[in-house]
């Protein structure tokens, strides 16, 4: 177990990088912030878990979507205070046992007893740990997703203890609506989920592609022909391509209108993808394969438009942030990967609501019963609503969620 002499020498040599444990450097334009937490020792840290069956199948370019997934994750002090964070879990779908072992039999210990003073703080001893063991595991996926869930839960702690939303924490000038786009279109019934996103308001979509050329383009055609010009379509390939495939595919995409591709190669080929940028001209998207701050390094200084890290995955807000910070220097557009239950949509607006480097938050417009709690955030006019409660700003539903727990 880390003890409090841990957690404040790693306070003290990220102060002296310049870099104070409990106050974070905020996104451009916003004041310093404090993400102190209550002076309180960690007394619990647990984990529930949450599985749906889809109503229909998703399919995706590498491998279907079999159950929608939530591990939770909740942070406890010893003055009662608890804050809740998200892991991501969605593959393989044996995800969520593995992320419940790491967080019981790694996180937990690293925190009960000690009072870490901020999430970032906390953050640091975290993968000052964990990082090697995720190195010599070859995992390091797992490792910042098991993460990522007790920095969320601790960033939602400390804006509760503030009394301060987690975007008033983060900037003193939240933005209080988010433009959204809809995604998971395709491969299946396109027209018809794109009829349902023009209900829904929704001004930009996202198809996916990388089922084949005929059937890629037929889909893209669909949507087009059903949402008309006005409204943006993205392409997202989840890393279907080599370099040769989408030098093929992105020119026919452009000639469909479609405004930028996600994810057309593997996401650890920089030189790759900036060579495809620089041959085809259309802006590229990826990030949410990305674990840690600086494996977007290449993708910062590089040929990518959109960055995309995933709360979830990327190792928290914490990492977040940085990636942000890194990105809005760039002059890039930071627009998060959502995928997720209740909670991390609600962590995702808040951060999103923090930065103008966001330009569109993601929404899937099926039906996700782990995420009716956020439901309430998007408008009829293709927006979310950011919450301005204290913390995350949403409170879970027992009685909707108590028939998908699993018994841990």
């Amino acid at each position: 177990m880390a003890s409090s002499g841990d957690l404040q020498h790693v306070a003290r040599a990220a102060a002296r990088e310049g870099a104070e444990a409990a106050t974070v450097a905020t996104p451009t334009g916003a004041s310093p912030v404090i993400g102190a937490l209550p002076d309180a020792p960690v007394a619990d840290v647990r984990c529930r878990v949450f599985r749906a069956r889809p109503d229909e199948l998703i399919a995706m370019s590498f491998a279907p979507l079999t159950h929608r997934v939530m591990v939770l994750v909740e942070v406890v002090l010893a003055d009662g205070s608890v804050g809740v964070g998200e892991s991501w879990a969605n593959y393989p779908s044996w995800a969520w046992r593995e992320r419940v072992s790491t967080i019981d039999e790694g996180v937990a210990p690293l925190l009960v007893g000690t009072r870490p003073g901020s999430p970032e703080a906390a953050h640091r001893v975290l993968m000052a740990k964990l990082g090697p063991l995720g190195r010599q595991w070859g995992a390091p996926g797992p490792i910042h997703q098991a993460v990522s869930a007790v920095d969320i839960a601790l960033w939602d702690l400390a804006a509760r203890h503030a009394g301060r939303s987690l975007a008033s924490l983060l900037t003193d000038h939240p933005r209080t609506e988010l433009p959204v786009y809809g995604s998971s279109l395709g491969p299946d019934g396109v027209a018809e989920t794109a009829e349902q996103c023009a209900a829904l308001g929704l001004t930009a979509v996202k198809v996916k592609v990388g089922f084949g050329r005929d059937r890629d383009l037929a889909n893209v055609h669909a949507a087009r022909r059903i949402l008309g010009d006005a409204t943006q379509i993205f392409a997202d390939a989840n890393q279907a391509w080599t370099l040769p495939e989408a030098l093929a595919m992105v020119p026919a995409l452009a000639d469909l209108g479609v405004a930028w591709v996600e994810e057309p190669l593997a996401g650890d080929r920089p030189a790759e993808l900036d060579e495809l940028a620089a041959r085809t001209g259309m802006p590229l998207a990826t990030g949410e394969n990305l674990y840690g701050a600086a494996a977007f390094t290449p993708y910062v200084s590089g040929g990518v438009a959109i960055l995309q890290p995933d709360l979830t995955k990327v190792g928290g807000i914490s990492e977040y942030l940085r990636v942000l910070r890194a990105g809005e220097a760039a002059g890039k557009t930071v627009n998060p990967h959502l995928y997720n239950g209740a909670i991390a949509t609600a962590a995702t607006v808040q951060v999103a609501a923090s930065s103008p480097a966001t330009s569109l938050v993601e929404w899937d417009v099926r039906s996700n019963p782990l995420r009716r709690a956020a439901d309430a955030f998007l408008t009829d006019h293709g927006t979310v609503v950011v919450p301005t409660r204290p913390g995350l700003g949403i409170d879970l539903d027992p009685d909707q969620l108590d028939p998908y727990e699993e018994q841990l």
